[in-house]
């Protein structure tokens, strides 16, 4: 069985993305840093990490999950792949009536056709070592619909189903599948939601706080440490008690 640790991470352009490469990279994980539109951001990070960690590897990969085809022609450019985090995605803030078929399609494919085909290409390899691991970070919407994200709602669900499913279908293989399911994160996404609107938001958290793209990020390392080798088919909460 192979011992090296090489972790792939799907949306490492964004804020959440980019903390799970900067923590895995700390934790001693060779990185391939995938991106669709955020080039430049990927480069900056991967320069940034491999000069801070230079007995590790990190590697940049474009692919655009809303294109069919993407996750094959992204997975030809990999090799000795132990975790799979899928923390890409793209929101849409439409009532479900002025949700286009265009739009359905590509939420679908971006979210959970892409992903799982792509963890369905790597999953010959991910049995390879004694504890693989794939991470998909879904969403609080996953677990409770929200009313204007219909669609986003779905497909997040459509996230944690597979996670229950596929979890059981690996486990002969030693792979570990589970999900992180966060409320309000702080990234460049939530930036642009008015402060009247942010302020009710922070009423309903019991915390009454916002998370931190870091916290995702610190379970992330948890569940590919070897400390949490027993857990397998779980979607963790971290919504600071918005949804319990």
């Amino acid at each position: 069985m192979s011992t090296e640790r090489r972790a792939l991470v799907l949306g490492a352009s964004g804020g959440i993305g980019e903390s799970i490469c900067k923590k895995l990279a700390h934790e001693g994980w060779s990185v391939y840093l995938h991106y669709n539109n955020g080039e430049i951001a990927a480069n900056v990070l991967q320069q940034s990490l491999a000069k801070q960690y230079p007995s590790a590897e990190f590697i940049c990969v474009q692919a655009d999950f809303s294109q069919r085809g993407a996750a094959d022609q992204l997975a030809s450019k990999l090799s000795d792949v132990r975790a799979v985090i899928v923390a890409n995605g793209q929101s849409l803030m439409k009532l479900l009536t002025e949700t286009t078929e265009d739009d359905m399609e590509s939420l679908w494919r971006v979210h959970v056709q892409g992903p799982i085909r792509l963890v369905s290409l790597l999953s010959a390899g991910l049995r390879d070592y004694t504890s693989s691991y794939v991470i998909f970070i879904g969403s609080i919407w996953g677990n409770t619909g929200a009313a204007g994200e219909v669609l986003y709602s779905s497909v997040k669900g459509a996230q944690h189903a597979f996670v229950k499913a596929f979890a059981k279908e690996s486990a002969y293989g030693g792979v570990r599948v589970n999900a992180i399911a966060p409320g309000w994160i702080e990234t460049r996404m939530n930036d642009e939601i008015p402060e009247d609107e942010r302020v009710l938001v922070m009423q309903e958290i019991p915390l009454m706080i916002p998370g931190k793209p870091e916290e995702v990020a610190d379970l992330v390392v948890f569940l590919t440490s070897g400390k949490a080798d027993y857990m397998t088919g779980e979607i963790l909460k971290l919504n600071g008690g918005w949804y319990i």
